[in-house]
């Protein structure tokens, strides 16, 4: 009685009832779970960590605008005086006693806009891991919030449980005391028994789905253990739903954070493609030297020296790598926009099938609201008609099934409303 009698209620009169103070559970609304998660849930953590990686890779190919420093030391012994170097290169340089220290700078002149679209197209890959994260947080929103109305959904059919399992232990008791005073046979006693551990086997059903569906979402809020939250109730929305759904199409193509993503994936692809390209063309340096030998062989080193120049490299023969490398960006940027086409196509259908699923919900649930409203109607009468003798505890245990039924329905199809409502915002990229 006491997972019962918090899932009932916040009010003192739960306590009261159950005689319950203790261990009550945290007060959630929608609001605070969707903070909780935003904040906890590892998938935002690994989405913004992902971001700041290839916030990094920017840096990286922008430093080659910027000057390369080199400091050297050497100290050398040579064998004999005038020793050289006769094998492993073209040269053949004297090698002297010394030891000296020095620097080079390296500073890009110009390499004809490679480092250019490189920097670009990482920084277009860096916008697509931002899009990233908007994707990641909007799935983890719809998780919350899925999870959030199956939790309130289970509880609603847990209530319904309850109360039919009070309302058959009510009526045994009645039919067991008519039975005592020979009013009623004992046929109907057992047949009332039967269906009070009918009811029994309900409620244990939906306590367990309750408790499991109040397990996913603990773990949709990013906790690693369980935890049992009060749940603010939500209320359906109204069935006042707009019927332009090529504009919620145009919404979902210009907000949904995937295919934000694949444009500046599709972009960075093709600047690529534009580096590798310009990899084919001469690259200039200017290159500056100097240092100090002040442990040397004075006959052929000076103490000090500077040199600098300009340095033009070309890139003339690779056995076609530099070709093989453009074509395979410009293929891969190929496919990229292929891609963005094929996902554009899915939102399009998504946003779509959302609403038509919207719809169909807010339908079913005006159904179930008549129907669970006739099915009580029904149970009065057939709960008179019994008392008065006129019909059987067969026709009364049939219309108290149906009431049940249609309140179970009712309550799956108001929740639903609510997932459908989140799925449709998500799918036109404005769920918050």
């Amino acid at each position: 009685m006491k997972r019962f009698a918090l899932i009932l209620s916040l009010s003192a009169w739960s306590a009261a009832t159950f005689g319950q103070t203790t261990n009550v559970p945290a007060f959630l609304t929608l609001a605070n779970a969707e903070k909780i998660a935003l904040q906890y849930h590892p998938q935002i953590k690994q989405a913004n960590y992902l971001l700041e990686a290839a916030q990094e890779v920017v840096k990286e190919t922008r430093s080659g605008y910027f000057p390369t420093v080199n400091l050297y030391a050497d100290a050398v012994g040579a064998t004999s005086e005038g020793a050289r170097i006769t094998a492993g290169g073209l040269n053949n340089p004297s090698v002297y006693d010394r030891g000296a220290g020095g620097g080079q700078v390296n500073q890009l002149i110009t390499d004809f806009g490679r480092t250019a679209n490189l920097t670009a197209s990482s920084k277009y890959r860096a916008q697509a891991e931002g899009q990233n994260v908007n994707t990641t947080r909007e799935q983890v929103l719809l998780q919350v919030d899925g999870s959030y109305f199956d939790a309130l959904e289970a509880q609603a059919v847990l209530r319904v449980a309850q109360q039919t399992f009070d309302t058959r232990k009510t009526l045994l008791d009645q039919i067991t005391a008519l039975a005592t005073n020979k009013l009623r046979s004992q046929l109907d006693v057992s047949f009332a028994q039967v269906q009070l551990q009918q009811a029994n086997l309900l409620v244990e059903q939906a306590s367990n789905n309750a408790d499991a569906a109040m397990a996913t979402l603990s773990t949709a809020l990013g906790y690693s253990d369980y935890h049992e939250f009060m749940l603010a109730d939500e209320a359906p929305p109204t069935n006042n739903f707009s019927t332009d759904v090529s504009g919620m199409v145009q919404t979902a193509l210009s907000r949904r954070p995937e295919l934000l993503s694949l444009r500046d994936d599709r972009e960075a692809a093709t600047r690529y493609a534009r580096a590798q390209r310009d990899s084919r063309l001469p690259t200039v340096e200017a290159v500056g030297v100097a240092g100090a030998a002040p442990f040397r062989d004075d006959r052929d080193l000076r103490s000090d020296y500077f040199a600098g120049g300009i340095q033009v490299s070309v890139p003339i023969f690779a056995g076609g790598l530099y070709v093989s490398k453009q074509r395979q960006a410009e293929y891969q940027a190929q496919a990229d926009n292929e891609l963005l086409r094929s996902v554009e196509n899915n939102v399009i259908r998504d946003v779509h099938i959302a609403w038509l699923d919207l719809n169909d919900a807010v339908q079913q649930l005006e159904t179930t609201e008549q129907l669970a409203a006739n099915a009580a109607e029904a149970f009065t009468l057939a709960q008179a008609r019994y008392t008065s003798g006129i019909s059987s505890i067969v026709e009364l245990s049939d219309a108290q099934l149906n009431l049940t039924q249609a309140q179970i329905a009712e309550a799956n199809a108001r929740y639903n409303v609510l997932i459908q409502q989140a799925n449709l915002n998500y799918q036109m990229g404005t769920i918050q």
